[in-house]
Order: structure tokens, then C-alpha cells, then sequence
């Protein structure tokens, strides 16, 4: 099922056969080097499970992206509620196969999430969690017009919290 359609790219639900791309990408040392480690094929199977477990919880999840003109599958991006001290934000995550990194698909694909969290969802506001390490996030969270918003101890690290909240649009009578 698709979900957002971008001027290149298709966002859909995971399908069970996205296991070998995903984990080609997820199982990856120099993609996953801010992760704890790369993923075993359990893990990528597992990541998918939770994220279909996410459509039906959730309304919402990480969503396959794949390029428009081939169907290619390059990665995932989409929304995950996250604890946050001790409160859920949503936050945008994503993973591009590396080698379509550098053209733009991370910040394409996650500014048509962020429009979809607060205008199909309604969202107030959303998150990325980055490692202060990750200089390609954060200029991809700052592409999308997010603002760091303040360093946390989260996942058993320092990251930085980035954000945008909706402004409030008042109706003038």
C-alpha cells in the first residue's frame, strides 16, 4: 500500500519479501555506524514486524522507499513514537542505501513525512534523535526545518534532539 508519493520517490508499508534489500542496507557497518551495530538478518526481520505492528497500532510507521521510475526498494523513512523523557514524541527516522547517498532522497523523504505528520495526523510537533557525530542527519534535519532543540542521554548515549512544532494558525473572523 502506498503511502506518500514524493516528486522521485514511493513511500509504502513493508511487504515480508523487503527482508534482503532492507537488510542488505540495515546490515551495513559504515550505514549503521551510529547504531550500536548492523543488524542481523533476526533483527531486520524483527524491524520489520515491529513497523507493521506500527500500521495497525499506530497508524504510522517506518515505510519502504523506493524510487518512482524503477520501484528499486533504497530504504526506510517514515514515523515512530518514541519515549522521550517520559513523554512520546514522534520522531522521523530513516536509512538510505549508501550508495544513493548524497542525491537528496534522505531530506526528500523525510520533509514529505514531516508534511504528513502534521497535515494528515495532525501533529503538533516532531523529533529526529541524532548522534552529535552525524553530520549528514543533521543537516538533513536542518534541510527539513528542524532546529536543535537540546542534547539528551537517550539509548545509552548523548544525542541531539532537532524539532519543529506546528505554529498555530489562527483564524482571523
Amino acid at each position: 500500500m502506498i503511502v506518500l508519493e514524493t516528486q522521485r520517490l514511493l513511500l509504502r508499508q513493508f511487504k515480508d519479501e523487503d527482508i534482503i534489500p532492507l537488510h542488505g542496507i540495515l546490515s551495513d557497518k559504515e550505514t549503521m555506524k551510529f547504531y550500536p551495530a548492523p543488524f542481523s538478518f533476526q533483527q531486520t526481520k524483527d524491524w520489520i514486524n515491529r513497523n507493521q505492528d506500527r500500521y495497525k497500532n499506530d497508524g504510522y510507521g517506518l515505510w519502504a522507499v523506493c524510487l518512482k521510475d524503477t520501484n528499486e526498494f533504497i530504504g526506510d523513512c517514515g514515523l515512530v513514537k518514541q519515549k522521550v523523557n517520559d513523554n512520546f514524541e514522534v520522531e522521523i527516522g530513516y536509512h538510505i542505501n549508501k550508495k544513493y547517498w548524497s542525491m537528496g532522497f534522505a531530506s526528500e523523504t523525510a520533509k514529505a513525512c514531516k508534511e504528513y505528520g502534521f497535515n494528515k495526523l495532525g501533529l503538533n510537533k516532531q523529533i529526529s534523535i541524532i548522534d552529535p557525530n552525524n553530520v549528514p542527519s543533521i543537516r538533513v534535519a536542518e534541510k527539513i526545518g528542524f532546529f536543535k532543540e537540546k542534547e539528551l542521554f537517550i539509548f545509552d548515549k548523548v544525542h541531539y534532539i532537532y524539532s519543529e512544532v506546528k505554529e498555530k494558525i489562527e483564524k482571523a473572523n
